[in-house]
Order: structure tokens, then C-alpha cells, then sequence
């Protein structure tokens, strides 16, 4: 075990002064019930979420709110931390019972949960920079795709109505046509002062967004006259 936890701290790039929570940080319950990673995650989580979303404002100052929380969603989350902990062949040095190791699906959350459980412990043995520094050298290409990230129609819709008439937009769905394999919805969305659109998708949520892109085109030919 010393060994294996000292070449993933040479994987780290760092050399920890209490090993006992880089070992936690790699156990699962299923290796034992009392020293795992459950807590060191739940403290990892809430770093990650911090480190992301404060680099988030230094990169985009002037987004809008909705952005913002699109753009750390899609960089916090069990996928892109279990694809960091594939990248640092974390599957190698976790600690799993036997009844864990041959089941692919609880072995990807494992991974997952591992990277936020090693955050944590960097946060607790290092300090808050080496844990920043630790985040945004594995999370820095998922950053920089970010960029890329657009608000759906629905959102935007959310927003122009909260900021404007401070309610939400009402959904209703007017109907639901066709075969059980291939449904089609059709579904209102109306505003306070009544504007209104349709829209039609094979399930509920598409055509809400249907709906919302229609009426936001029709507001933003508002504003342009």
C-alpha cells in the first residue's frame, strides 16, 4: 500500500505531510467501513465547486449569472472528474473490496468520487493554492472549452422574464399526438404581458425549448423596430 500511494504522489507532482489522507482519499467503504473517502469527497466537492466558479469570474466578468452556471456545471461533474482520474490512471491506485472490482459502472463512480476526495485532501494537508493549483492544471482544457458554451432558448427566456416582469414564463402542453414511440408534443409558453409562442418536439422538453426560441425571436423583432 506505502508504495503504491508514494508513486501517486509522485503522479501528483506533490509529497504530503499527513499520508493517512492521501490513503483515505484513495479508499472505498467497500475496503473499509470507517477510514474512506466519503468525507474528504464531500469537502472536495464544495473546493472544486469554489476553485471553478472564481475562475469563472476572473475569465468572464461581465457574463450573465445563467451563463455562469451553465459553464460550471458542465466543468463540475461526475464525467469530467471521472475522465481527470482516468487521465491520472486512478484505477491503478484506488483501494476497493473484491465485491467492487469487476463492476464497471460503480468502479466509474468510484474514480469520480476519488478526484473530489483527493481534492480534499490536498485542501487539508496544502492549503487552498495547491488545491487551486492542483484544479486548474487538470481541469485547464475543459476551462478553456467553456468558452464555447451557449445558454439554451429556455434559459434565456428564464432570465428576459425574471429581469423584465419578475416571473417566471407559464408552460403548458396543449397536446400530445402519435404513437408511443414516436410522440409528438405540442406546448405554449406565455409571458406576463401575454406574448405568447408554440412549439413542437418528440418530447415535453424539446418543445418547450421550441417555444421559447419562437417567442424570443419574436421579442427580439420587438426591440428592433
Amino acid at each position: 500500500m506505502i508504495n503504491k500511494i508514494l508513486k501517486f504522489q509522485s503522479k501528483l507532482n506533490m509529497k504530503f505531510k499527513n499520508k493517512d489522507l492521501l490513503i483515505k482519499s484513495l479508499t472505498h467503504k467497500s475496503y473499509s467501513s470507517i477510514n474512506n473517502y466519503e468525507k474528504l469527497e464531500f469537502l472536495g466537492d464544495r473546493v472544486l465547486g469554489l476553485i471553478i466558479s472564481k475562475k469563472l469570474l476572473e475569465l468572464f466578468p461581465d457574463e450573465k449569472e445563467g451563463i455562469l452556471d451553465k459553464k460550471l456545471a458542465s466543468l463540475v461533474n461526475k464525467n469530467i472528474c471521472f475522465e481527470i482520474g482516468n487521465n491520472l490512471n486512478l484505477d491503478k491506485y484506488v483501494l476497493i473490496g473484491s465485491s467492487k472490482k469487476d463492476m464497471n459502472t460503480a468502479l466509474k463512480k468510484i474514480i469520480s468520487d476519488c478526484i473530489e476526495a483527493i481534492i480534499g485532501a490536498i485542501y487539508l494537508d496544502k492549503g487552498f493554492e495547491q488545491a487551486e493549483k492542483f484544479i486548474l492544471k487538470n481541469w485547464k482544457n475543459y476551462i478553456d472549452s467553456s468558452y464555447d458554451i451557449e445558454v439554451d432558448p429556455k434559459t434565456r427566456l428564464q432570465e428576459f422574464s425574471l429581469k423584465k416582469f419578475k416571473s417566471l414564463p407559464i408552460y403548458k402542453t396543449i397536446s400530445n399526438t402519435g404513437p408511443r414511440h414516436n410522440p409528438m408534443f405540442k406546448v405554449i409558453v406565455k409571458l406576463k404581458d401575454n406574448k405568447f409562442s408554440n412549439g413542437l418536439g418528440s418530447s415535453k422538453k424539446k418543445a418547450e425549448q421550441v417555444a421559447a426560441k419562437k417567442l424570443l425571436k419574436i421579442i427580439d423583432n420587438e426591440l428592433a423596430r
